[in-house]
């Protein structure tokens, strides 16, 4: 199943958008989704040399801090994919922030962190009447912090970036 965006937006001849609540209620196991978003799956294309790639978000920050201290690396490097240079991108930047502060045990606040997010830029997009492309209810997902228990891996299968969770390697 193609599923995606372009700017947010959905894309045309894609089963499905980059909506969590356009997915939320279908059942997506035994199924093959690929995915295209504006930022996210193009910046882990960008990190594809990395020696290890997770996809992260407040939905799965704190298993992803439990893989990444699980490898004992000497740095981490986040990439935030939704900065841009006339600004935006606060919500990537709240995510690393928080996923960071699990990696050095001093972790924030997290009713801070949702306000980061709800104070972006991005969020906007959720809180102002569209013609229904940016549901409320996706922020509201976005803001879920630990929702899923597990991390999201990518991983090099066949010279192509293959997410996996971490309950499946």
């Amino acid at each position: 199943m193609l599923v995606g965006e372009v700017n947010g937006y959905p894309i045309e001849g894609f089963d499905l958008p980059n909506s969590p609540t356009a997915i939320d209620s279908l059942d997506l196991s035994n199924k093959r989704l690929v995915l295209r978003t504006t930022a996210g799956s193009q910046g882990a294309v960008l990190a594809a040399h990395a020696k290890d790639i997770y996809v992260a978000s407040l939905g799965v920050a704190t298993p992803t801090a439990f893989s990444i201290k699980e490898l004992s690396p000497k740095i981490v490097t986040f990439v935030e994919t939704g900065v841009r240079t006339k600004g935006g991108g606060e919500e990537d930047i709240a995510c690393a922030d928080y996923i960071a502060s699990l990696l050095l045990k001093t972790p924030l606040d997290t009713n801070g962190i949702q306000n980061r997010v709800l104070s972006s830029r991005a969020a906007t997009k959720f809180t102002e009447p569209d013609e229904g492309n940016f549901p409320e209810s996706d922020l509201k997902h976005a803001l879920e912090i630990d929702r899923f228990k597990f991390a999201m891996k990518a991983l090099r299968i066949d010279n192509r970036l293959v997410l996996k969770t971490t309950d499946e390697i």
